[in-house]
């Protein structure tokens, strides 16, 4: 260590300052355990005005909660529609197909609107889109509450969905943009908290209406305007994005935004940071023109575009819809009869992920986002694993055929061997009767034209909707088996590994790892991802079923997971407590670098300087001069 002396007169300060060509503050790389400070100040007095703020952040916390009912709208249609779907199919007598399509259309719907998100959150703001957002969830609610039949069912499951895509990709953005560092990794993860929570109360409002004999899936549905209204009023008393106001020239507005953000202190350092950071960007970026294009032309946005989507993907063909969207049809496949039965344990699987959510806000800023997204990623394969040799176990144990009448409609159903590959059939259901465990006189016969509740014909035929004849058990879209338990147990052990990590960390990511020139339109285009894919999922979920069987289908989404997980562990920089304005430097180098948690740095040449307090220039040993310099060479 080399040190260096010369005297000075000033107040008690400290800057720390890289000798290096690298920007930013300076920090050392530790593992994946995030950055640490080489040099800190002597005491906490003399900290960044953030942390001055720290102690009171009261209306920041308001902000994310006011944006998280964005998040609830999101889980609370996500998790609604897993019930009404049993009781839509039962009262409109829905085909496969129509299924998918009121599942997948709000799917395909947040795509598109995400993906205009961008565009929209450039021109409108980040305030202006919630509203909006909301605005077009009420209308869409109103619709799907008081639809006639299932083509203005349709119409309003994509106008929800419109509104959903706009606010997925705003609201994260939102609370990362208004959040200190200290509290952002927190304050996003609370939008995905808001998300689980609005899941788990879709599964109870579900669970609560399923015992009307008509109609209950209109309550379900349409109770969603009530968070929607709130919201919408809500924020026409909050304030804009300093960030966004900044970026468009609006300078008074931001101060005076940044100053009731951060309960009425002295913003003047933190206001000139944001704003040089934001010139500083523009001018790196190369200035105006289309803003994915400079994406794609500017390397550290271009390796951060790639690593957003590529999580966003992920998440979504990890299967986590297929479980949430269909964790009731799923239970019932597995071998759970009885309707209500079904929804009110969804509702156990939903409680689970809101309860692991909890769990990620509070790991997020302990471990970090990288080695909570590849736990995460770890456990979510082993769960889908286990799920898959359940359906595995209750397929190779499924009651066999042992009556096989002759079919007047010459269907194919006659001709199955066992239950399994009858249910695979979606015209084909199952006839039996039972003693105790024991299954008898089954039969695959084909599915009444009017309602999937009888058989076409035989002994589960029935018009009356009383009991069948004869003690016949008629079922449809699942068999008998004793190993229903192990999925119920994959299902909640596949929701308490993804909640904390890899159900809020894509979005967590995708708010921080953007500059703010393309913060924007780099969280349109991952979410447009996130959603894109979640629709094909959803979408296919049903087909692949029939397709691969359904262990089949899980045993496909284990696989890539394992390739999510590869991912991660080589493309995924840590972001823990970074300022927004200094991430932009982790993907400053090349792509897939084993996860660096901090820019490449030369620790060699770092500059310490303290101005003394006044004093006299002899007790230095140095006449003439005025000013003290302690210069630290770290080797």
């Amino acid at each position: 260590m080399h040190i260096q002396k010369q005297c000075s007169r000033s107040q008690d300060e400290y800057s720390l300052k890289y000798m290096s060509g690298h920007m930013g503050r300076s920090r050392q790389k530790s593992g994946d355990d995030g950055d640490q400070s080489l040099i800190g100040p002597p005491s906490s007095t003399s900290g960044h005005l953030l942390d001055q703020n720290a102690s009171k952040p009261c209306f920041v916390y308001m902000l994310a909660l006011f944006s998280g009912l964005g998040g609830f709208l999101f889980g609370y249609d996500t998790g609604v529609v897993s019930g009404a779907m049993l009781l839509l199919k039962k009262e409109m007598n829905l085909s496969a197909l129509w299924q998918e399509l009121l599942v997948s259309s709000t799917v395909w719907a947040a795509a598109f609107s995400a993906l205009a998100g961008g565009s929209l959150n450039g021109w409108l703001g980040r305030r202006v889109c919630i509203l909006l957002a909301s605005f077009i969830f009420t209308i869409g609610g109103i619709i799907l509450s008081l639809a006639p039949d299932k083509v203005v069912l349709l119409v309003g499951r994509v106008i929800v969905g419109l509104g959903i895509g706009i606010a997925s990709m705003t609201v994260p953005v939102y609370i990362a943009e208004v959040s200190p560092p200290h509290l952002r990794g927190q304050l996003v993860t609370i939008n995905n908290l808001f998300i689980t929570g609005g899941q788990f109360i879709a599964t109870v409002i579900d669970g609560a209406f399923s015992y009307m004999s008509h109609g209950g899936w209109r309550y379900m549905l349409g109770l969603s305007v009530v968070p929607a209204v709130l919201q919408f009023c809500g924020f026409l008393f909050l304030p804009e994005s300093p960030r966004w106001l900044l970026q468009k020239g609006r300078s008074q507005e931001a101060r005076h935004a940044l100053s009731r953000i951060r309960g009425g202190q002295n913003v003047d350092e933190e206001y000139d940071s944001i704003r040089s950071s934001i010139e500083d960007e523009e001018k790196e970026s190369g200035g105006g023109g289309i803003v994915i294009l400079r994406m794609l032309k500017y390397g550290p946005t271009r390796r951060a575009l790639f690593v957003g989507c590529g999580l966003q993907m992920f998440q979504q063909l990890s299967g986590v819809n297929t479980v949430m969207y269909y964790s009731a049809t799923i239970l019932q496949m597995a071998g759970v009869r009885d309707i209500k039965r079904a929804i009110w344990l969804s509702s156990a699987t939903s409680a689970t992920n809101f309860v692991f959510t909890m769990l990620g806000v509070w790991l997020v800023e302990r471990v970090g986002r990288r080695k909570l997204t590849l736990g995460s990623l770890l456990g979510t394969g082993l769960s889908l694993t286990v799920l898959a040799f359940g359906f595995l176990m209750s397929a190779q144990y499924s009651p066999p055929i042992t009556l096989h009448p002759v079919d007047p409609q010459n269907l194919t159903c006659t001709l199955y061997g066992s239950c399994e590959s009858c249910m695979l059939d979606p015209d084909c259901g199952f006839c039996y009767r039972e003693n105790g465990t024991a299954v008898y006189d089954s039969s695959c016969v084909p599915v009444s034209a009017a309602s999937t509740d009888h058989a076409a014909w035989g002994s589960c035929y029935n018009q009356t909707g009383q009991e069948l004849p004869d003690s016949s058990l008629w079922a449809y879209n699942y068999c008998p088996t004793p190993y229903s338990w192990i999925v119920l147990l994959s299902l909640i052990l596949y929701l308490a590994f993804f909640a904390p990590g890899m159900g809020p960390m894509p979005w967590t990511i995708n708010s921080e790892i953007y500059p703010m020139w393309a913060r924007s339109t780099g969280n349109a285009c991952s979410a447009g991802v996130n959603w894109i894919c979640n629709a094909l999922v959803s979408l296919t979920f049903l087909h692949i079923a029939q397709m691969l069987t359904y262990y089949g289908a899980f045993f496909l989404y284990s696989g890539l997971v394992v390739l999510g997980l590869l991912f991660v562990q080589g493309c995924l920089p840590e972001t823990k407590g970074m300022q927004l304005e200094d991430v932009d430097h982790l993907f400053s180098g090349p792509l897939c670098s084993c996860g660096a948690s901090a820019p490449p740095t030369d620790s060699s040449n770092v500059q310490y300087t303290r101005n003394l307090p006044e004093t006299s220039p002899a007790q230095y040993g140095a006449a003439g001069s005025d000013r003290a310099i302690a210069f630290i060479t770290l080797r």
